[in-house]
């Protein structure tokens, strides 16, 4: 088996492939273009799309050149697939901007340096925003069937339902084929990669190059990511861990991974480090929360960069130490105006935007998972006074995970 599929297995990446042996054969003898597309639904992705990205990591690895589309285009209409209803529909400007950052997160995963594997960044809004409808029916519309549209996933699962799907939605399929073609024809690009969620998208792609082109080209796809709970990869009680620091601290997103689940260990190392698959499999299982550490590490320094890593495990020692009062913690300011009014503790809760809902907060303080200074706060009408702060500052816990230092300013 090709060098880059054997890893691609090893890791855990492998779902399906159009064609796996002629893809192999093809691998060994020549490198090629592939494509990933990421549309622009939001400003930042989130580590559901981190397989994704560590498949362009390893494309470049072996030597082949990864083509990241953004889906400037196709956000404008919006991927039905998984959905139960229709996206929200973006503005110009909201698409731009997320465009724009969403490349800047993927600039920080991938190697600029080596020529031949530098990363070409493409938007499919520029092939898109001129079509002619009727020249598009003529030439790409006829080589799709009503019948075999209603078979795929994304369609049929909401028809089932008896939800609605909009006729603009029915066209993303067909978008993203075009897409592939258009690869294809510009920059020789041979293989598109995704989600399982795609591989009905990612087939009408490779027929759709068959037919219009007489090219032969292949798909991939990775599976759908789920914890050993059985919970969906990515999704916390705090919301989408994102990959940008904006939304997520380098100090959470390196929590996320330290907290990971002991039977999912291994398997996120494969998944989302570049340690070699041979020797996450010699790791001792006695040493679990060394690989945990070892897992938020990588990860953390791979997007945040080497000395952010460093200084969130330095903040987790210090969270997790009894005598601390977390220095080196996130912060926020309270003044002393806002102190004088008499604030209690599920006010400060609320304040430092751990919770929304009060009655959330007295849940907490009930089954003790609300600390100041490390001592458990049992009284909800626990008022906060400049007693309490020491040097100017408290450290306020949620549960074992969410700290915060609070300074008085």
């Amino acid at each position: 088996m090709n060098k880059f599929l054997k890893e691609f297995k090893e890791r855990g990446f492998f779902y399906q492939c159009t064609s796996e042996n002629d893809l192999s054969e093809l691998l060994d003898k020549k490198k090629i273009s592939a494509y990933i597309g990421f549309d622009c639904t939001a400003e930042s992705l989130h580590v559901g799309s981190l397989l994704q990205i560590m498949c362009l990591r390893l494309l470049q690895k072996h030597g082949h050149r990864p083509i990241v589309l953004l889906g400037g285009g196709t956000t404008r209409i919006g991927d039905p697939s998984g959905k139960d209803k229709t996206r929200k529909l973006l503005s110009e400007k909201e698409i731009l901007k997320n465009s724009k950052n969403i490349k800047k997160i993927l600039e920080k995963f991938l190697d600029k340096k080596n020529k031949k594997t530098k990363p070409i960044f493409v938007d499919n809004y520029k092939w898109l925003k001129n079509l002619n409808y009727i020249n598009f029916l003529r030439k790409i519309g006829k080589h799709f069937t009503i019948n075999k549209m209603l078979s795929f996933d994304s369609v049929k699962t909401r028809l089932d339902r008896e939800q609605s799907l909009s006729y603009m939605e029915f066209n993303y399929m067909i978008l993203q084929a075009y897409d592939f073609l258009e690869l294809n024809n510009k920059e020789d690009c041979i293989l598109q990669i995704g989600g399982s969620d795609q591989w009905g998208n990612i087939i009408n792609g490779v027929d759709l190059i068959k037919k219009h082109s007489d090219k032969e080209a292949f798909g991939l796809t990775t599976p759908l990511i789920t914890l050993a709970s059985g919970a969906k990869m990515g999704k916390t009680a705090n919301g989408a861990v994102w990959l940008d620091k904006k939304f997520l601290s380098p100090y959470d997103y390196w929590q996320f991974w330290r907290n990971t689940d002991d039977r999912d260990v291994k398997k996120f190392l494969k998944f989302f480090t570049d340690i070699e698959t041979e020797e996450i499999e010699n790791f001792s299982d006695q040493n679990v929360n060394q690989l945990k550490i070892l897992l938020a590490n990588k990860t953390t320094e791979m997007l945040h960069g080497k000395k952010e890593s460093q200084k969130s495990e330095k903040i987790a020692k210090e969270v997790f130490s009894d005598n601390s009062s977390g220095s080196s913690l996130p912060s926020i300011k309270l003044s002393k105006r806002i102190l004088n009014e008499n604030i209690n503790i599920i006010d400060l809760v609320v304040l430092a935007k751990f919770e929304q809902s009060k009655s959330e907060v007295r849940r907490l303080i009930k089954g003790k998972a609300v600390k100041i200074n490390n001592h458990i706060i049992e009284d909800e009408k626990f008022m906060i006074s400049d007693k309490i702060f020491k040097n100017n500052y408290i450290k306020l816990s949620i549960g074992k995970k969410r700290h915060i230092r609070i300074q008085l300013s």
